[in-house]
């Protein structure tokens, strides 16, 4: 399985923006769909975004639709979430999944799809 390692988090005001950063180490990252999901205090964990094996397809949930955007980087093994006018509601820990595929278009919303996680990284806004 690839070792998924998340980076990117902290503490940001309200309407700022964040990057994270999910490095792949012992597999190829060209090889796999990739999610964003996040949990909050007390809640269960939720899907964010997906981005297809070729990086021609993304799903976001509703919530942060024209605000984050997945994207891949298969020459430095890196998936990105770029996170912009974040609200307090965004606060929670982030985590990146990943998911062995041969099909190069199909992107997974649900957690159970995955087969490799990171560790994760918090992410608290302010207001």
């Amino acid at each position: 399985q690839v070792q998924l390692v998340e980076s990117g988090g902290g503490l940001v005001q309200a309407g700022g923006s964040l990057r994270l950063s999910c490095a792949a180490s012992g597999r190829t990252l060209s090889s796999y769909a990739m999610g964003w999901f996040r949990q909050a205090p007390g809640k269960e964990r939720e899907f964010v975004a997906a981005l297809s094996r070729s990086g021609g397809n993304t799903h976001y949930t509703d919530s942060v639709k024209g605000r984050f955007t997945i994207s891949r980087n298969n020459a430095e093994n890196t998936v990105y979430l770029q996170m912009n006018s974040l609200t307090p509601e965004d606060t929670a820990v982030y985590y990146c999944a990943g998911r062995r595929t041969y099909y190069g278009g199909s992107y997974y919303p649900n957690p159970d799809d995955y087969d490799s996680w990171g560790q994760g990284t918090q992410v608290t806004v302010s207001s």
